[in-house]
């Protein structure tokens, strides 16, 4: 065992009782923790196996974190089932060798305001800098959106920002940008993936120490007029310049988007914003929330109170990394949250409205978002396209249809509050998207207008559409025997509503874009009533069901919203109940 003098007599008495299974895990364990150059998880690696810990040691070690939706993510801990610096030191190593080829060898580097972030992204930069890559790192906590700006004001090889996003407090990721500063897609994560697992220890990859704030010539920071530059760019997006005195509240749930779009809104117009003192300031201990994704209920509370006792007249948040938006309007005295699609369409909108340029406009969405948007872009004389679940599938689209001479892309979301406004960074950006908001509300309040209202006469363009989704739990043997089942024995009619087509997802991907490809996922097409679409989840042990509904627009449209909600809640739970095996 390379680097490790060896297991003390009581664990090696241990080893000569145990089965093949449990030795060679504790064997395997004492390995890595003799590779391992953080004494803490070091420490923790050889105290569970000199206990003999097996349960706990077999959480560590399978499975093992894989490099899959444009990186890694998972719970902070040792071993390589676990965020640690050894695993990061190993994933950059397969990044570096993937990347040895090209000519350009520049690489930016970021991380968010999690404990760990800062040691991950220093290790990550001194991989790259001792394998010959120049790199440009952000010395503080920064937006991911600033750094995926970055890679594309720089043309780097890729980029690299340590984040978890809105994932829980014990937990980190590695998020990494291709050439084209774009989140990387396949195969190029799997060649990236297949390095990684030829990767030798953590100890023996090659890495420059303590390289932040070295005096290498390889490493440096980030120009000091970046964000200037991307207000710039984020300037020239906007369809209208609003001056105003919207009341705005934010709040950015203790992530890192704070300051950045304090001083994003202020210097585009919006000077009266009142800030959630207690979650202001980065922290990625999140001691405010439970859960710090704005979609979790409860995570907007603190923001509502203030504006109630502010008389505001909008409140806005983003996600802990910044590149998710979320809103809250106020309805007849009453704040509301509104949803991740009804917010897309209203920004996908205002930017068609605004777009003046020679070319078809572009909008893209994830497949399981609101068809409204579809039906938007046809009436707006644009054109739309679906792709598959995450934002990898959305810009690289974008950029293979401009390519293509197809059109422009001026916009992007996903259902989970992602947004990506104009062509300034190339992933969702919950700052940008949060400036074209205040200036849409701004312009409605200035002609008497709620968001309410304008939502509304949507609606009375195409159609009140209304979404909701839920989960069935199970083991992965019996999630895909349900979607089987399902595309074998489709129903006919689900709630009183008739199944007029299925489409099976997972058959003839070569006849659809590459952004469209095969995956788990079975469409019940419900003709002019709406679709179902129904998938494994990609990160749970869950089934998901997303009912999307429409109907022409009646004489009261909230009435007439709250009961189609209903409906929808009814027919997914319908399915749902016929799918439970």
């Amino acid at each position: 065992m390379d680097g490790h003098p060896g297991p003390p007599r009581y664990v090696r008495r241990l080893l000569a009782l145990a089965t093949k299974e449990v030795k060679d895990l504790i064997e395997r364990a004492l390995n890595w923790a003799g590779s391992d150059p953080d004494p803490a998880t070091k420490s923790e690696i050889e105290g569970l196996a000199q206990a003999g810990d097996v349960a706990s040691l077999e959480m560590r070690f399978s499975p093992e974190l894989v490099f899959g939706t444009a990186g890694i993510r998972g719970m902070v801990g040792a071993g390589p089932a676990r965020m640690n610096r050894a695993v990061v030191i190993r994933t950059t190593y397969g990044l570096a060798e993937c990347l040895a080829n090209q000519a350009n060898q520049l690489v930016v580097v970021g991380f968010d305001a999690r404990p760990t972030s800062r040691q991950f992204a220093e290790d990550t930069a001194g991989v790259l800098a001792a394998s010959g890559f120049s790199v440009l790192y952000f010395p503080h906590p920064t937006p991911t959106p600033l750094v995926a700006f970055a890679a594309r004001i720089y043309d780097a090889a890729a980029a690299v920002v340590i984040t978890a996003s809105h994932n829980p407090p014990a937990d980190n990721g590695y998020k990494v940008y291709g050439a084209n500063a774009a989140q990387i897609i396949p195969p190029l994560d799997r060649e990236i993936e297949d390095l990684i697992r030829a990767a030798p220890s953590a100890m023996e990859v090659p890495r420059l120490e303590g390289v932040f704030g070295s005096t290498s010539e390889l490493v440096s920071l980030i120009p000091d007029d970046l964000f200037d530059r991307y207000m710039a760019e984020v300037g020239e997006t906007r369809p209208q310049r609003v001056e105003g005195d919207l009341r705005i509240v934010y709040t950015p749930l203790h992530g890192v988007g704070g300051a950045a779009l304090i001083r994003l809104l202020e210097t585009n117009g919006h000077r009266d914003v009142t800030v959630v003192p207690e979650q202001f300031e980065p922290d990625g201990t999140f001691p405010t929330v439970a859960f710090p994704n704005p979609e979790e209920p409860g995570a907007l509370d603190m923001a509502m109170d203030l504006a109630r006792k502010t008389d505001a007249d909008l409140v806005i948040a983003n996600d802990p990394d910044a590149d998710r938006l979320a809103a809250a309007v106020r309805e007849a005295e009453e704040w509301t949250a509104l949803s991740g699609n009804d917010l897309g369409c209203l920004l996908a909108d205002y930017m068609l409205r605004g777009y003046n340029g020679t070319q078809t406009p572009m909008v893209i969405s994830s497949i399981v978002s609101s068809p409204m948007l579809g039906r938007l872009a046809t009436i707006r004389g644009a054109r739309h396209e679906s792709t598959l679940t995450g934002f990898k599938w959305i810009i690289n689209a974008g950029l293979a249809l401009e390519e293509a001479g197809e059109g422009r892309f001026v916009f992007g979301y996903e259902e989970a509050l992602g947004y990506s406004v104009g062509r300034v960074v190339r992933d969702k950006d919950g700052m940008s998207a949060a400036l074209m908001f205040c200036d849409l509300v701004a312009i409605l309040r200035e002609q008497g207008k709620t968001v309410g209202d304008h939502l509304t006469a949507l609606w009375g363009e195409v159609g009140v559409w209304v979404s909701t989704q839920m989960s069935i739990g199970g083991t992965v043997d019996v999630l895909r025997r349900s979607v089987e089942a399902l595309a074998t024995n489709p129903p006919r009619v689900v709630d009183e509503i008739e199944v007029e087509s299925v489409v099976d997802y997972r058959l003839n991907a070569a006849t659809r874009p590459f952004w469209l490809g095969a995956q788990d996922l079975i469409e019940l097409s419900l003709g002019k009533r709406g679709r179902i679409l129904v998938r494994p989840s990609g990160t749970e042990p869950k089934l998901k069901i997303y009912v999307d509904l429409t109907e022409e627009l009646g004489e009261t449209p909230s009435i007439q919203h709250e009961m189609l909600m209903t409906k929808a809640r009814a027919v997914a739970q319908v399915l749902g109940k016929s799918l439970r095996l």
